[in-house]
């Protein structure tokens, strides 16, 4: 596991000469770990998801509920993500660890919010269950995850100057109005991009 939650290309490219299914976590929410596997990862070594699972918990999701700790004002985090990745053009699955302590009326909200985004929704209890507990969310990947390498669409144009990339992706991933940049930090741009003439 690198630095900004992925593991490595060579780890990848090694599991996908071993393997008909190559599941690879990036970690740390559809706004970093994501990002930067789509972005980066993907983008320089020509690799592409077929599927993505999007994991959520409800304990995680109340957390960004405010004060009161709702699971509604919460699940706007999730539809967050959800957009974020969806905007890959890569189908996304949302996976649900269920604990013993979530409701029933809890899951159907959180099926609900995805439906109403177009996407597929499905319950996990591996940690209490093993393998059998993640049944529903491997049919799931295996329904959603389309055959070849798909053309993954990303929030910017490797051909732009470093000040638009930042800006863009700004806007289309952390929903920014627009970036600042400081003189200190603009000099620092201006000699990265010098050095890569």
């Amino acid at each position: 596991n690198i630095a900004h939650g992925c593991n490595s290309v060579v780890a990848t490219n090694l599991a996908l000469t071993r393997a008909d299914w190559v599941i690879t976590e990036a970690g740390f929410g559809a706004d970093l770990g994501a990002e930067k596997f789509l972005d980066i990862k993907c983008r320089t070594n020509g690799l592409a998801p077929n599927a993505i699972v999007l994991v959520a918990t409800t304990r995680a999701l109340k957390h960004n509920g405010g004060e009161h700790k709702s699971l509604v004002e919460g699940a706007e985090n999730l539809i967050r993500h959800i957009e974020n990745l969806k905007d890959y053009g890569v189908p996304v699955v949302v996976c649900l660890n269920q604990f013993p302590d979530d409701t029933r009326e809890e899951i159907n909200l959180l099926n609900w919010v995805c439906a109403s985004k177009g996407v597929k929704f499905a319950v996990s209890a591996a940690h209490a269950n093993g393998g059998s507990g993640s049944i529903e969310l491997a049919e799931l990947v295996k329904e959603i995850a389309e055959p070849g390498k798909p053309q993954l669409s990303h929030p910017y144009e490797l051909d732009l100057p470093l000040n638009e990339k930042i800006n863009q992706l700004a806007k289309r991933v952390y929903r920014a109005t627009g970036v600042e940049i400081p003189k200190s930090v603009q000099k620092k741009l201006d000699k990265f991009t010098e050095k890569k003439k």
